[in-house]
């Protein structure tokens, strides 16, 4: 039997009291965090809400512990909105739902800043769980944003490529890489960019010695990029269970996949909390529908990020999945 590994694709919900003591600051707006200059006010804040999404996770007994993302207003755009080489324009929605976030404006060649970095470090040492690494993938990236510099599509991902690489080797040591991409599924590449997937996805993953899986959701990927994809040098995709799963399999049935996976089988945009036997079913109507493929690691997470939830249901969900992937409570 597979080992099945409780983790998230992060980006956590901001605790209630700090969501006030941010309200309490004067002057403070969406961004005013994300630009390396916040006060030391704001900065204590976040640190306080990081230290709580480590305390979550290891009270939950997730397998795997992210950073949380809490400082990322801009969402998955977060890593572009940091750099010198980006502008900030208007407020652009964030796929198909009402979060929002900057838009990046790309006027020169992207340096990394090692702000993720910096996050992640400072949960090292107050865990003694495993780290979990958050980046977007380089198609997102690359689709959030808008490209006033590379000048057309092909140099646009491989310079965001290139960014996110150097923004991995910065990482301190941690056990898994999380690559979300969503925009493959809602914006799938045309076939020019689909054969180049592989190596973008190469260049951020061999930058890291940790394991790496590339997450999609939101639906299944487009048969083209999957195909294209089984191609790129990673150790797992990570595929949402919640939204067209059927399709979701066939992908993996038809073209293929690798000898570890992720399932999202929590959902990331509902408030009903799943029970870890429903976890455990979802994982094994999976399992058992790839009969061909005897998979080393089943990382089980949420679907989607988890900043859209209430605390409260956010907690529970990573207590379900924990539970789901214990094989004590498994074989009890």
């Amino acid at each position: 039997m597979s080992e099945r590994v409780a983790t998230t694709p992060g980006l956590y919900p901001l605790p209630d009291r700090a969501k006030e003591d941010l309200a309490d600051l004067k002057g403070h707006q969406k961004g005013d965090l994300i630009d390396g200059s916040e006060g030391p006010a704001i900065t204590d804040v976040y640190d306080r809400a990081r230290a709580e999404a480590v305390a979550d996770q290891d009270d939950a007994g997730l397998d795997r512990i992210v950073e949380g993302q809490l400082r990322w207003d801009d969402l998955l755009a977060h890593p572009l909105t940091v750099s010198d080489a980006v502008e900030t324009g208007g407020i652009v929605r964030y796929y198909d739902n009402n979060n929002f976030y900057r838009d990046p404006q790309i006027v020169n060649d992207l340096q990394p800043t090692g702000d993720v970095a910096a996050e992640l470090e400072a949960v090292r040492g107050s865990t003694e769980g495993p780290l979990q690494a958050v980046l977007p993938g380089p198609y997102a990236l690359a689709d959030l944003a808008t490209d006033e510099h590379y000048g057309d599509e092909a140099e646009l991902l491989a310079g965001v490529a290139e960014f996110l690489a150097g923004e991995a080797e910065q990482l301190p040591p941690h056990e898994t890489l999380f690559l979300l991409d969503p925009s493959l599924v809602t914006s799938p590449p045309d076939d020019d960019i689909a054969e180049r997937l592989p190596a973008a996805v190469d260049r951020v993953a061999g930058a890291t010695d940790a394991d790496v899986v590339l997450h999609s959701y939101w639906g299944a990927h487009d048969e083209t990029a999957y195909a294209h994809l089984m191609d790129a040098d990673i150790d797992a995709f990570g595929v949402d269970l919640i939204h067209e799963r059927e399709d979701t399999l066939y992908n993996l049935t038809e073209y293929g996949t690798h000898d570890d996976v992720a399932l999202g089988v929590v959902d990331g945009q509902n408030t009903r909390v799943e029970t870890p036997e429903t976890v455990r079913e979802r994982a094994d109507w999976f399992e058992e529908r790839v009969p061909s493929q005897a998979f080393d690691t089943v990382y089980l997470a949420a679907n989607t990020e988890l900043f859209y939830l209430p605390v409260a249901p956010y907690r529970e969900k990573l207590s379900a999945l924990a539970a789901a992937a214990d094989e004590e409570e498994v074989a009890a």
